[in-house]
């Protein structure tokens, strides 16, 4: 044998080696994988997200448009918008976490629909590949909404491309809605009736819901906007016989469920983890299940109070913003509930629980400052201000990213089967929590006064308030990058994690980390309530947990 054709043989044989381990991946039907590859892609276009939130807040630092022109700015906030919202917010905690959780939780062997699985984030993909291509080639400028008839008829941008980059992540949006909805019907394991479901399965089956039912409009809404730009049928712009409004009803009737579909499944979040870390069942559990359910309801009916100013029937604003103040009771629910658990608890201050805990502050008042916006005097004062995009965060960044942050370090050891460092978390949640703050309060007081959104011109008293922002976000970019840096590096030096790390009850915790391919090595039966935390196991945890300890 030639010296030389053993590293031949050993380089054809790596190769071999690595296509089919890329192959396993990219065709793989093992729900955990695909919620690995989602976590993978989301984190991605989160990043693109933020890099475009950064040229923005840059550009803002000073009163003249001098880092940007008028029409540059408009499609950076519109990329930081579409991408932030169609492709992190709305599939983030569902395609990550409920991807990867929901069979485990409810003892089942995969998805109802394995093949479906996949090709819903091949849809993605390719949803998001058609976003990012209208950005390459010049971006949009419409804004996230696409408000006809700019988008139909008078913007010059890439309208066409980044619909249709919505259109398809919409269908795989629906997609993993039946699939869950049916998984959660069919599959649960033997004993595991509706009430003792984890409030996480609540969250995500009313979330499915919505999907179902409201994306379908939007989806068909953007439709008509590309057949109308394209062939110029009169559908919503008035110069061809259409009706502006007609669009706003459509998308809103879905982009205001579409809150909740970011909203409930981070609720279903911090649920498990006020439990796990309080040591206790959760207080009033059929309440906050069932408001997850009314939230999924009410939410389908209250779409008419982001159009107070847009010439609708001053009754019909009345009723609209009668029923978002009803919309409110479940929400508040869950926050009361959530704050009754952890009364008496034992509880440890840990990375996930302090995102939890920053999760209730910030989301109390995303959640009060909507009351604000459902009267109607106050939202003809406030609207198309930083008022709104002030709420509109601390509901969404606030809300949805602390409950993702929370239950990615809460899980990570049962995806990775390994511990991250637990001072760089604390570390990472307080900085978290004090950039978003700074970033995001003050935007509450210059849109109070009256500074307009989506501005890159703006007189000089507001430029205070715009520099505290743009520090705050620096804070909080930094925030965001310090987890990424120390869950990569606990994948090769990250202490063993365990079965279950944090004593937690729940069918996800009673299978290895990571787990096997169908999750279980026998179908597992359940006999107790959800949340059935045993005296000693709060014992063992009180006397194993001390500040500063690895776990």
């Amino acid at each position: 044998m030639s010296t030389t054709a053993l590293p031949q043989n050993y380089i054809t044989n790596r190769a071999t080696t690595a296509t089919a381990w890329i192959k396993s991946w990219l065709l793989t039907v093992d729900h955990k994988r695909i919620a690995i590859l989602y976590l993978l892609s989301i984190n991605f276009f989160f990043l693109i997200g933020g890099a475009a939130a950064s040229m923005v807040r840059l550009e803002l630092v000073t009163p003249q448009g001098d880092l940007m022109s008028a029409d540059m700015y408009n499609r950076m906030f519109t990329l930081h918008g579409v991408v932030m919202v169609f492709f992190f917010l709305i599939p983030g905690i569902p395609s990550v976490l409920g991807n990867f959780l929901i069979p485990l939780m409810i003892g089942a062997r995969d998805l109802a629909f394995p093949k479906l699985n996949l090709l819903s984030w091949y849809l993605y993909m390719g949803g998001g590949l058609f976003a990012l291509s209208a950005a390459v080639f010049g971006g949009v400028d419409t804004g996230w909404t696409f408000y006809t008839p700019f988008s139909t008829s008078y913007s010059n941008s890439n309208v066409i491309l980044t619909i249709a980059g919505a259109f398809i992540m919409g269908f795989s949006s629906i997609l993993t809605g039946l699939n869950f909805i049916v998984t959660i019907h069919k599959m649960r394991a033997p004993g595991l009736t509706w009430f003792r479901l984890p409030l996480f399965i609540w969250a995500h089956y009313a979330t499915s819901l919505i999907q179902i039912l409201a994306t379908p409009v939007v989806a068909i809404a953007l439709l008509l906007v590309m057949v109308e730009r394209i062939w110029h049928v009169g559908v919503f712009d008035p110069a061809l016989g259409g009706d502006p409004l007609l669009y706003q009803h459509l998308f809103w009737f879905y982009s205001h469920p579409a809150v909740y579909i970011m909203i409930l499944p981070a609720m279903g979040v911090i649920s498990e983890l006020i439990a796990t870390f309080s040591r206790k069942r959760v207080f009033g559990y059929e309440f906050i299940a069932f408001s997850s359910i009314a939230i999924a309801i009410l939410g389908f009916l209250v779409w008419g109070h982001h159009m107070f100013v847009s010439s609708q029937s001053v009754y019909s604003g009345l009723v609209f913003g009668f029923i978002t103040m009803l919309v409110a009771i479940p929400s508040a629910i869950k926050v009361f509930n959530w704050t009754a658990t952890l009364y008496k608890g034992s509880i440890s201050y840990r990375t996930p629980m302090l995102y939890a805990l920053g999760f209730i502050g910030l989301f109390i008042i995303g959640g009060l400052t909507g009351i604000f916006l459902s009267v109607v005097a106050v939202d003809i004062h406030v609207t198309d201000t930083y008022f709104v995009v002030a709420h509109f965060h601390y509901v969404m960044v606030g809300g949805t990213i602390m409950a993702y942050l929370g239950g990615i370090h809460y899980w990570w050891p049962k995806i990775t089967g390994r511990m991250y460092n637990e001072a760089w978390g604390t570390i990472s949640a307080l900085v978290v929590f004090v950039g978003f703050n700074m970033t995001f309060f003050p935007q509450f007081v210059m849109g109070y006064l009256g500074m307009p959104r989506r501005y890159h011109v703006y007189p000089e008293e507001f430029q205070i308030y715009h520099v505290m922002s743009t520090a705050g976000s620096t804070i909080l970019g930094i925030g965001f990058i310090i987890p990424i840096v120390y869950l990569l590096l606990s994948l090769r030096y990250g202490k063993i994690a365990g079965d279950n790390p944090w004593d937690a009850p729940g069918l996800e915790w009673q299978t290895t980390s990571p787990p096997p391919t169908f999750n279980f090595e026998t179908q597992p039966i359940v006999t107790e309530e959800a949340y059935a935390f045993h005296p000693e196991a709060a014992i063992k945890d009180a006397e194993a947990w001390r500040p500063g300890s690895p776990l």
